[in-house]
């Protein structure tokens, strides 16, 4: 597996480059074959913490994963991490739904198939399980207002009827302090 690696107001070493490449060629246990396209790796420092961000597009579905510490190494082992637990719940979640030859399912290594990976990690429905549902009436406000109420409320994100459009659209606090605002096609 290919990985186009990359500093933001940071110097990309060859001994992080090498560490990222050999964390990372850790995910390769777990498909069929080596995925042919390129992943994307981002190692950056904003405000004194590292940031890792990667990126693995493979077919019908996109790996994405982003931590942040104090240390660079310990970001990219966390990363790491947690793309191997997606890889796990989507693999799981694909051998459920897909039992037919030719599906998504032959992207990862079947279960049973020495791979030299933890054995014993089952991943069950109550990982995806809705533990609460919240309904409340949504009073048409402009993006303005519904980032004020947002602060307000003290969230990340607001859901909210735009009095414009009169479509529900959400909107949210980005990383970099700004906001974001997501419509529907």
């Amino acid at each position: 597996m290919q990985f186009s690696i990359r500093g933001q107001q940071i110097e990309v070493t060859e001994a992080l480059k090498d560490y990222v490449d050999k964390k990372l060629s850790r995910l390769e246990k777990y498909f069929e074959a080596p995925p042919t396209s390129e992943g994307y790796v981002t190692l950056s420092v904003i405000r004194g913490l590292h940031t890792v961000e990667v990126t693995i597009p493979l077919q019908g579905v996109v790996l994405r994963a982003e931590d942040r510490s104090d240390d660079m190494y310990a970001s990219i082992d966390a990363v790491v991490d947690k793309l191997e637990r997606q890889i796990r719940k989507h693999k799981t979640k694909l051998n459920r739904k897909f039992r037919q030859v030719g599906s998504h399912k032959t992207v990862f290594v079947e279960e049973g198939t020495p791979t030299g990976a933890a054995s014993g990690e089952q991943y069950d429905e109550d990982d995806l399980e809705v533990v609460r549902t919240k309904r409340f009436a949504m009073k048409p406000m402009d993006v303005e207002e519904a980032i004020l109420q947002m602060n307000m409320v003290g969230h990340d994100f607001f859901v909210f009827t735009n009095i414009e459009s009169q479509e529900v659209n959400v909107v949210y606090k980005r990383d970099d302090g700004k906001y974001g605002l997501i419509e529907r096609d």
